[in-house]
C-alpha cells in the first residue's frame, strides 16, 4: 500500500511539476547541461584531411571533458595531428589517424554537481567502392530460357547509381523482357541470340565522392532453338516463373516515414504481365509502379501501409505468384517531448519520467551522472520502468539524470538536470537599467528572479503598488508591460521578490520620448537632364536621442544613398542633392528619419527631363504610288516632356553622299508621314524627335528605297530677261537642282517669239541656264518659255514670262565704248556696328566711267565666320543684299549677335557686277538671350517652392543669369496683389528655391535669361500654392495668452492688407507683363509699346524706308527678304528703336536723324571699346 500511495503521490507531481521547464542562470551553481555536439553518425570520407568531433556544454563551475571509444575511457595521444579543446570538448584529428578512430564515441561533460553525457557518435571509415577482381565462367543458355546477371555493387556514400554498360560504355538497352533490378542485377525474361555478348558490365556510380567503379565484364552465350531464321513465336512457350525474389513468401521490414520497395521479375515466354495485389484492401493512393509494373513504390510509409502484398507474374502458359508480408516499425521517439529539467525545494517528492514510443516498445535504461542508476526500494530513490521517484529529496540528490531508450532502429538519450535546493531570490535582471519608449508605444520592463522556493513578486511606482488598465504583469511575475505609454509614466519602478528564504528589489527607469516624425516631407520634383535635384526631409525628434538620430536617403526602397558610394551625391541631413541628374536617377526617394527607438519615412517622385529617345521600328508602311511612300515608327520615350514634332531626313548616294538633309516635318502625335520623293534617287530615311528640352538622336535609318527616273516635275524659275546691248536679248532663270533633275540628261527647252505677233515659237535646247538671242530688234517684247526636261520626258507645260530686247544706246555709240560689266571696286569701305544684329555701311562710290553702263546699284556681300562663344568653330555662312541706285551708305540688318563677320561691296549694272571691294572684318557684339525652353516648380514647402529650368538653346553671348519676376494675383480677377523680383546670378545656375510664399496663393512666375546686353524674352509659369498642414497648425500652442497675443497680429495683419489691396486697386488690372525691371534694361511695357511703333527689322526684314532709290526709276515690286547666318542661332530681339529715343526719324538713306550708339568697325579688329572707322 506504502508504494501505490507514493506512486500516486509521483504521478500527481509529474503531471503538475513537468510543464514548467528549469531555467537557471549561469550565476547560480548547477550541473552541466550539453548544448551542442556531432551528430552521429560520422562519415570519414577520402578527401577529409582533417576532422573534428564537437562537444560543448554549460555549467558552474564549468565543466570538465572526457570521452570514451566503445564504452572504454579515451586518452588522446599526444601528437600535433590529434588536438583537443581547453575549453569544450572538441577534438580534432588528421585523417592519416582515421583507421584509429573508428568506434562509438561518446562525450561525458562534469562538474562537482553532475555529469551530462551525449548520445553515442559513430565514427566510420568510408572504403573506397570497389568491385573485387574476379574471373567469370561465360553464361550459356539456350533461346527461351531466362537469365539473371548478378551485380553485387560495392557499398559507398549515397546516393548510389548502377548501369549495365559495354566495355565501350554503350547502355545495355532495357525493356518489357530485360530490366534491371534496385540491387543492380540484370533479368533476362527469356533469351535470344542477339543478346550474345562478351562484355555485359554493371558500373557504379557515387556522385558526393567523384567516384566511378565497373565489374569485370561477364559473357553471355545464347544457342540457337534451331538452325535457319526463324521469329520469336517460333520459340517454345514457358510458363511464367520468378527470377526474383525467390520462394513463395518472403518478409519485408522497414522503419516509419522510409519508402516501401518491392520488386518482382519474371521469366517465362512470352513476357508475363506483373499485377499487384494488396490483400484484402486496396493499394495505397501515394503507391507507384515503374520498370514495366515490376517495380511498386509507397512513398512516406506508416503502420497503416503494413500487410500482406501479392505479385502476380502471369502469360498465356500460366501464372506464378510470391507474397510479401510488410512490417512497419519505428525507432524511439518523445511521445510528446524529451523530460524537462527541474528545480525542487529540500524535502519535497521529484517524479522524472521518461515517456516513449517504438516498434518495437524501447528498453528503457537510468543514468545519474554517467552511471547506471538502479531501483532501491531501501532508500527514497525508485525507479520504475518509464518514471525515477525521489522521495523527500535532499541537496545530495541533485544532478544530470540520463534517460536512454533503444530498440533494433536506434537510441535516443535525454539529459535532465535535477536540482534540490533552498534560495533566496536572486535578481537576475541588472539593477538600475534605464528603458526608452516613445509616447504611445508598449513598454515591457524585465524583473527576472532566481529562487527556490519561487517567489512573490510586486511593482511599485512613487510609493504605490502599481494597478491599473494599461499596466500588465505577467504570470510570474517577472515583466511589466505597459501599453500606450504617457508622458506621465516615465520614472522609477521597483521589482520586490520575496520568498521564505528572503526579500530582494530591482529599481527601474522608463524614460517617455517625443516621436520622430517628418514634418516637411519631400515633394515630387521634376529636374532636367543634367542639372542638380534638390529634395529636403524636415524632421522634428526628441533631443536626448540626438546620438542616435539619423537620415538617410533610398532610391525605390533599395538603394541607399551616400557621399562615399558616389560622389554626385550630397546628404547632408535631411537635404538630398543629385548634381548632375541622369534618366537613371528617376525614381521614388525615401527619406528614412530614424533613432535607436523609432523611426518615419516619406517619399517623393523625381522625373527626369531630358531628350526624346530615338524613334523605332522605322519602315515604309505602305507604298503609295513608286514615288509616294508612308513612312511610319513607334515613337520613344518622351522622357517626360511631350513631343512637339518628328522631323524626317532623307540621304540619298548620288549627288550628296552621307549628308542628311530635312524632308519633312510631322506633329508630335503623329507616327507616319506621307512622303512625295524626287525621282532617280536611292534613298535612306531616319526619324528624331523634338520636344522642349531639344532634338533627340535619329533613328537608326531604313533600307535602301530606290525611286525609278521619271521627267522632271518643275520648270525652273525666276526668269530673267535682259538687253544689255543693241539688237540681243539675254535670257536666264534659275537652274533646277541635282535632286529635281529626276533622272540623267536634263537639259531646257527656251523658247520665244514677239509678243502680239501671230509668229511661230523659236527653239532653242541649251544645258546651261542662261540662253542669249542676237539679231533681235531694238527694244521688242518677247514672251519667253522655259521648259526643263530629261531622258524620260519633259516636265509640266510652262507658262509664259514677257521680256524685252535690247535698246539702242547712242551714248555710247558716240563714245565708241561697248557695254560691259563695272571695272572698279568702291573705295574706302567701312562698318559702323548700330547694335547685334545691324551695321551701317559707307564707301566711296566709284567714279562714273568706270559703270561702263547705267549704275543699277551696289551689292553687299557678308559672310558670317565664326560664333563669338566658340571661336574654334567655323561658319562660314554667306550672304548677298543688293541695293538699288546710287548710294554711298546703306543699313545691313539681320545678322547675329556676338559673330564675326566678313564683309564687302560692289557695284552693278545691267550687264553683271563688277569686282567686290577689299574685305572688312568686324564683330557684332552681344545680344540678349532666347527663352529658356522650360521651367518647373515643384518640392512645395510651408512658404517656398523649388523653380528648375533649362539654359536657353541660343545664348547670344555669355549668360551672366537670369532675372525672375513673381505676382501674386487675386484668385478671382487676376489683379496682381504684389510682385517681386529676384536676379540669379551665374550662368550655371539652373534651379533656385524661392521662400516667403503665401500657403493657398495663386502665383505667376516670369523668368528671363540674361546676358550683360540685357535680358530676353520671358517664359512664363503659374502655381498654386499649398495649404499649411495641420500638423504645421497644431505647432501653435493652445495657452490662452498666446492665443490673445495672436488674435491682436491677425487683426492687425488684417487692417494691413485691407489698406494694401485699397492702394493697389488704385494700380491697373494685372496684364502677363512683370511690373518691373533690373535699373539697366528698357522697362518691358516701354519696350512692348516702342516694337508696335517700330517693328524688329530682324524679324520683318528690310524696310522699304529704309533704302534710298535716289533717282532710279523702278522701285522694287516688293520687299527685299533679307536671310543671315545658319540656323545656329535664332533672331536677335535687339531692335534698331533702341538706339534712339523713340521719337527720331530716319533719312531717306536709312540713317539715323541723330548720333549712332554703337561702335563703327574698320578693317579686321576685335571688339571696340567706342566708336571708331576702317578704311579698307
Amino acid at each position: 500500500m506504502r508504494l501505490a500511495g507514493s506512486l500516486s503521490l509521483v504521478l500527481l507531481l509529474v503531471f503538475t511539476s513537468e510543464a514548467a521547464g528549469l531555467d537557471i542562470p549561469l550565476e547560480v551553481e548547477q550541473p552541466p547541461t550539453i548544448i551542442r555536439h556531432t551528430p552521429s553518425p560520422v562519415i570519414i570520407l577520402p578527401y577529409d584531411n582533417a576532422l573534428v568531433i564537437s562537444c560543448e556544454a554549460r555549467g558552474n563551475p564549468p565543466p570538465q571533458y572526457r570521452w570514451t571509444k566503445d564504452g572504454q575511457e579515451f586518452d588522446f595521444p599526444r601528437e600535433e595531428t590529434i588536438t583537443t579543446g581547453s575549453r569544450n570538448g572538441n577534438f580534432s584529428f588528421h585523417k592519416k589517424h582515421s583507421v584509429q578512430f573508428v568506434g562509438k564515441w561518446r562525450c561525458f561533460a562534469s562538474n562537482k554537481l553532475g555529469t551530462a553525457m551525449t548520445e553515442e557518435i559513430e565514427i566510420t571509415l568510408l572504403v573506397s567502392p570497389k568491385f573485387p577482381k574476379e574471373t567469370f565462367d561465360p553464361v550459356i543458355v539456350k533461346e527461351g530460357e531466362p537469365i539473371t546477371l548478378q551485380c553485387n555493387p560495392p557499398k559507398g556514400v549515397p546516393p548510389r547509381l548502377l548501369y549495365w554498360m559495354t566495355v565501350d560504355l554503350r547502355h545495355i538497352e532495357q525493356n518489357e523482357r530485360i530490366s534491371m533490378g534496385t540491387n543492380g542485377d540484370l533479368f533476362f525474361s527469356y533469351a535470344l541470340s542477339n543478346d550474345s555478348r562478351p562484355d555485359y558490365c554493371c558500373v557504379a556510380a557515387f556522385s558526393s565522392i567523384r567516384t566511378i567503379v565497373q565489374k569485370t565484364a561477364m559473357s553471355v552465350k545464347v544457342e540457337k532453338f534451331k538452325p535457319g531464321n526463324y521469329s520469336v513465336e517460333a520459340l517454345p512457350v514457358r510458363a511464367p516463373s520468378l527470377l526474383l525474389p525467390s520462394g513463395v513468401q518472403s518478409q519485408k521490414v522497414l522503419m516509419k516515414g522510409e519508402d516501401l520497395e518491392l520488386e518482382c521479375f519474371p521469366g517465362g515466354l512470352p513476357t508475363p504481365a506483373i499485377t499487384w495485389i494488396k490483400m484484402g484492401e486496396n493499394l495505397s493512393d501515394r503507391h507507384k509502379m515503374t520498370n514495366f509494373n515490376k517495380h511498386l513504390s509507397i512513398s512516406n510509409v506508416d503502420v497503416n501501409d503494413q500487410g500482406k502484398y501479392m505479385c502476380m507474374a502471369e502469360n498465356s502458359a500460366g501464372k506464378a505468384v510470391h507474397y510479401f508480408d510488410v512490417i512497419v516499425q519505428e525507432p524511439p521517439s518523445w511521445i510528446t517531448e524529451p523530460p524537462r529539467s527541474q528545480l525542487a525545494v529540500v524535502g519535497s517528492d521529484v517524479a522524472i519520467r521518461c515517456s516513449v514510443s517504438g516498434i518495437p516498445p524501447p528498453a528503457i535504461t537510468w543514468s545519474r551522472n554517467g552511471k547506471m542508476f538502479k531501483d532501491d526500494p531501501q532508500s527514497n530513490r525508485r525507479v520504475l520502468d518509464d518514471m525515477v521517484m525521489l522521495h523527500k529529496a535532499e541537496s545530495k540528490d541533485s544532478g544530470v539524470y540520463q534517460c536512454e531508450a533503444s530498440n533494433s532502429h536506434g537510441t535516443i538519450l535525454a539529459n535532465i538536470n535535477v536540482l534540490v535546493m533552498n534560495m533566496a531570490p536572486l535578481m537576475v535582471t541588472k539593477d538600475s537599467l534605464r528603458y526608452a519608449v516613445i509616447v504611445g508605444g508598449d513598454a515591457v520592463i524585465d524583473c527576472s528572479v532566481f529562487s527556490s522556493p519561487p517567489s512573490d513578486i510586486v511593482w511599485i511606482k512613487e510609493d504605490r503598488k502599481i494597478s491599473g488598465e494599461r499596466f500588465l504583469i505577467s504570470e510570474n511575475g517577472q515583466s511589466l508591460k505597459i501599453n500606450s505609454t504617457e508622458k506621465g509614466d516615465s520614472g522609477e519602478y521597483v521589482c520586490e521578490a520575496r520568498n521564505t528564504e528572503g526579500t530582494s528589489t530591482l529599481t527601474a527607469v522608463l524614460e517617455v520620448k517625443d516621436v520622430t516624425k517628418i514634418v516637411g516631407r519631400p515633394q515630387d520634383v521634376q529636374i532636367i537632364s543634367g542639372t542638380s535635384a534638390q529634395l529636403m526631409c524636415q524632421v522634428e525628434y526628441d533631443e536626448s536621442l540626438r546620438d542616435t538620430f539619423e537620415v538617410v536617403w533610398r532610391k525605390d526602397e533599395e538603394i541607399l544613398l551616400s557621399s562615399e558610394e558616389d560622389p554626385r551625391y550630397n546628404v547632408t541631413g535631411g537635404w538630398l542633392q543629385i548634381m548632375n541628374v541622369n534618366l537613371r536617377d528617376e525614381g521614388r526617394y525615401t527619406c528614412i528619419a530614424k533613432t535607436n527607438l523609432d523611426q518615419d519615412s516619406a517619399s517623393a517622385l523625381l522625373t527626369v527631363l531630358d531628350i526624346p529617345d530615338a524613334p523605332t521600328m522605322l519602315k515604309i508602311s505602305d507604298v503609295k504610288s513608286e514615288r509616294n511612300i508612308v513612312l511610319s515608327w513607334e515613337p520613344g520615350s518622351d522622357h517626360n516632356v511631350s513631343i512637339t514634332e518628328f522631323v524626317v531626313e532623307y540621304e540619298e548616294d548620288r549627288w550628296e553622299p552621307g549628308s542628311w538633309k530635312e524632308l519633312q516635318k510631322v506633329a508630335g502625335n503623329q507616327t507616319a508621314a506621307d512622303l512625295f520623293l524626287p525621282a532617280g534617287l536611292n534613298y535612306h530615311f531616319r526619324v528624331y524627335s523634338v520636344n522642349a528640352i531639344g532634338p533627340g538622336p535619329p533613328s537608326e535609318p531604313t533600307e535602301r528605297y530606290t525611286t525609278p527616273p521619271a521627267a522632271p516635275d518643275k520648270n525652273p524659275e525666276n526668269i530673267r530677261i535682259e538687253g544689255s546691248l543693241p539688237h540681243q536679248m539675254d535670257i536666264s532663270w534659275e537652274p533646277l537642282s541635282p535632286i529635281e533633275y529626276n533622272g540623267n540628261g536634263l537639259e531646257y527647252i527656251v523658247t520665244y517669239r514677239k509678243l502680239g505677233v501671230e509668229d511661230d515659237w523659236k527653239v532653242v535646247m541649251v544645258k546651261e541656264p542662261r540662253l542669249t538671242v542676237k539679231n533681235t530688234p531694238t527694244f521688242i517684247p518677247y514672251e519667253i518659255k522655259v521648259q526643263s526636261r530629261n531622258s524620260f520626258g519633259s516636265g509640266p507645260k510652262p507658262k509664259s514670262v514677257t521680256g524685252y530686247s535690247g535698246e539702242d544706246v547712242h551714248f555710247w555709240h558716240c563714245r565708241r565704248e561697248s557695254v560691259s560689266v563695272p571695272t572698279a571696286a568702291p573705295r574706302d569701305v567701312a562698318v559702323e556696328v548700330i547694335n547685334s544684329t545691324a551695321v551701317r555701311v559707307s564707301w566711296t562710290p566709284v567714279p562714273a566711267a568706270t559703270v561702263r553702263g547705267h549704275l543699277g546699284g551696289y551689292n553687299v556681300y557678308c559672310m558670317r565666320m565664326t560664333n563669338l562663344l566658340d571661336p574654334d568653330k567655323t561658319v562660314n555662312v554667306s550672304n548677298t543684299m543688293s541695293f538699288p541706285g546710287n548710294r554711298s551708305h546703306v543699313i545691313v540688318p539681320g545678322l547675329k549677335p556676338f559673330s564675326a563677320y566678313k564683309l564687302a561691296v560692289s557695284v552693278f549694272n545691267k550687264k553683271g557686277k563688277g569686282p567686290k571691294s577689299d574685305p572688312v572684318t568686324f564683330n557684332t557684339p552681344e545680344g540678349v538671350p532666347e527663352s529658356v525652353p522650360i521651367l518647373t516648380i515643384s518640392n512645395y514647402q510651408e512658404d517656398s517652392a523649388l523653380l528648375v529650368w533649362g539654359p536657353p538653346t541660343v545664348m547670344n553671348g555669355f549668360l551672366s543669369g537670369y532675372i525672375l519676376h513673381y505676382h501674386l494675383l487675386n484668385e478671382t480677377s487676376l489683379e496682381v496683389i504684389e510682385s517681386q523680383e529676384t536676379n540669379v546670378t551665374g550662368a550655371d545656375i539652373t534651379q533656385w528655391k524661392l521662400s516667403g510664399l503665401k500657403d493657398s496663393s495663386r502665383y505667376l512666375f516670369h523668368l528671363s535669361a540674361c546676358t550683360q546686353t540685357g535680358c530676353g524674352p520671358p517664359l512664363a509659369q503659374e502655381i498654386l500654392t499649398p495649404p499649411t498642414t495641420d500638423y504645421q497648425k497644431g505647432a501653435i500652442t493652445t495657452q490662452s495668452w498666446l492665443i490673445g497675443t495672436l488674435c491682436a497680429v491677425a487683426l492687425l495683419t488684417l487692417v494691413a492688407i485691407m489698406a494694401c489691396f485699397v492702394l493697389k486697386n488704385k494700380g491697373g488690372k494685372y496684364a502677363g507683363t512683370p511690373p518691373s525691371r533690373h535699373q539697366d534694361m528698357v522697362p518691358m511695357e516701354k519696350v512692348k509699346e516702342k516694337e508696335d511703333l517700330y517693328p524688329d527689322v530682324e524679324s520683318q526684314g528690310i524696310h522699304d524706308e529704309l533704302l534710298d532709290y535716289g533717282d532710279y526709276d523702278e522701285k522694287p515690286l516688293k520687299r527685299v527678304s533679307l536671310h543671315f547666318g545658319d540656323g545656329e542661332d535664332s533672331i536677335s530681339r535687339d531692335s534698331l528703336v533702341d538706339y534712339t529715343d523713340g521719337e527720331e526719324e530716319f533719312n531717306e538713306d536709312g540713317s539715323f536723324i541723330g548720333e549712332y550708339s554703337g561702335p563703327k568697325y574698320k578693317g579686321s579688329i576685335n571688339e571696340p571699346n567706342g566708336l571708331s572707322t576702317v578704311t579698307a
